[in-house]
Order: structure tokens, then sequence, then C-alpha cells
């Protein structure tokens, strides 16, 4: 039997550290295509280039792994599109996973991320997809403890199956001395950032803002994202495009005058 193929994206870019562990991750269960973005597209959500042209550029930056690689000059997004349309063509894609991000997306960070955006975009398509996240920012992040659970998983989606249109929003603890509990689905927690921003002056006087600010996590369910990483197990929270809030409906039409 042939291998499955599989299209490997992310938003860190194509030179990050996370994209070839999964790059040689895949490696070990499929054919591997890699499309992602030639510079760092983090928060980029699920933008899309329409106003410049995209750049499409064949790499050997994975020769030594034999992956056929292109760098794109467009967003997460943007990199599944053109695979689909020219770089993959006619042939039958089998999965789409984007990452590993360098940093967890837990609770409403999916909206914002890039990396899932790729998945988000697979699913889209009609394609099985996975965004891998490992919850540490560091540069400097060990990811070899995350290998065999980034397998499992792919496997268990290709082997079995997820719902058509379902992307899955994967977070990998980071490494600690204890091993990985283990896997558990989970819903996305019901947190978010308190942004703040500092406002600086450039060296001509002229004022300009960064963003910060904290995490805050108000959902004490022990079935969220957020809880099953704090508590070292591998959160799988299935997502989807629709985001229909169909609770609303009735009430809309029960309260308004239309």
């Amino acid at each position: 039997m042939s291998k499955p193929l599989i299209l490997v994206s992310n938003d860190d870019g194509i030179t990050s550290k996370g994209i070839r562990v999964l790059i040689e991750a895949m490696c070990q269960i499929g054919e591997v295509i890699v499309v992602a973005p030639d510079s760092p597209q983090s928060g980029m959500g699920h933008a899309i280039t329409i106003g410049n042209p995209l750049r499409l550029i064949e790499t050997n930056i994975f020769e030594d792994l034999g992956v056929v690689a292109y760098k794109c000059s467009g967003t997460p997004a943007d990199c599944v599109k053109l695979a689909k349309h020219f770089v993959i063509k006619d042939r039958k894609l089998d999965l789409v996973v984007s990452g590993v991000n360098h940093g967890s997306n837990l609770a409403i960070s999916v909206l914002y991320s890039g990396t899932m955006s790729a998945a988000i975009e697979g699913a889209i398509e009609g394609f099985p997809s996975i965004g891998y996240s490992l919850a540490d920012f560091s540069s400097k992040a060990d990811f070899s403890h995350a290998i065999d659970q980034i397998i499992h998983i792919a496997k268990e989606v290709l082997e079995k199956g997820i719902a058509k249109n379902v992307a899955l929003n994967v977070n990998i603890p980071p490494k600690q001395n204890e091993r990985i509990k283990g896997i558990k689905i989970c819903r996305q927690a019901k947190a978010h950032w308190e942004e703040e921003f500092d406002q600086r002056n450039d060296p001509y006087g002229r004022p300009y803002y960064w963003l910060a600010g904290n995490f805050v996590n108000h959902d004490k369910g022990e079935d969220t994202d957020v809880w099953a990483v704090d508590h070292n197990y591998v959160s799988v929270v299935p997502c989807q495009y629709d985001m229909t809030a169909y609770h609303s409906i009735a009430q809309i039409n029960d309260d308004w005058d239309i």
C-alpha cells in the first residue's frame, strides 16, 4: 500500500525548530510535502493575502530528510490554499498538519493562532487536519518528549478518522521530570487575555505601542484544554469553522421585533 500523503505547514516560518520536528515525525508515517511561510506569521489568525502577489518558491531546506518543500510569502492559510491548488494538484491528500508551534494555543488563543488557521483551512478544504503546539515559549524549548504523542495522534486520525471539516487543536505540555500522563479530549476553556499596551517612544520621540497582558482562566472545569495541559496531559480539542451561536437564534427570534 502507498504511504499517506501529508502536508506540513506552520506559522513560525519554514526555518523554525518546531516544523523540522513535525516533519521528522510525519516522515515516520507517510510521504511529506511542506508549504510554509518564508517568515514568522504568529498571531495572523485566518488572514489571507488579497492585495499583494503571492510567491511560492521551492527550497532544499529539508533535502537531508528527502522532503520536497516550498516557502510561501503569504500567511499560513495562504500556504494551505496554494498547496492544494498548485503543489498537491490532483493527488489525494490524506492529512494536513501544522506546527509544532513554539508556545501554547489554548482557549481563546485558537482565534488568533496562525498554526491553527493552517489546520482550519485544511478542514475547510475537506482534509483531516491537526494543529500541534508545545506549551513552551522558549527559543530553546525541548520537543523530544512530544514526538511520540504527535505520531500517535496523527496515526489515530489517519486510521480511524475525524468528522469532516473538523480540525484538532493539540497542545502538549512542556518537558518535565515526569512523563506525560496521557491524552484528554477536551473543550476549549473559557479563558482570555487581559490586554495591556505599553506605550513607548522611538528615538525620534514618536509614540508606539507594544501589546502585553496576562492570560486569565476563570474556568474551573476539569474537562478543558487548560486544565489538561496544567496537569501534564496532552489536550485535544475538536474545532470547527462554523461560529454560529445556535443557542442565541431562538432568543433573538423570541425577543426582537422582526
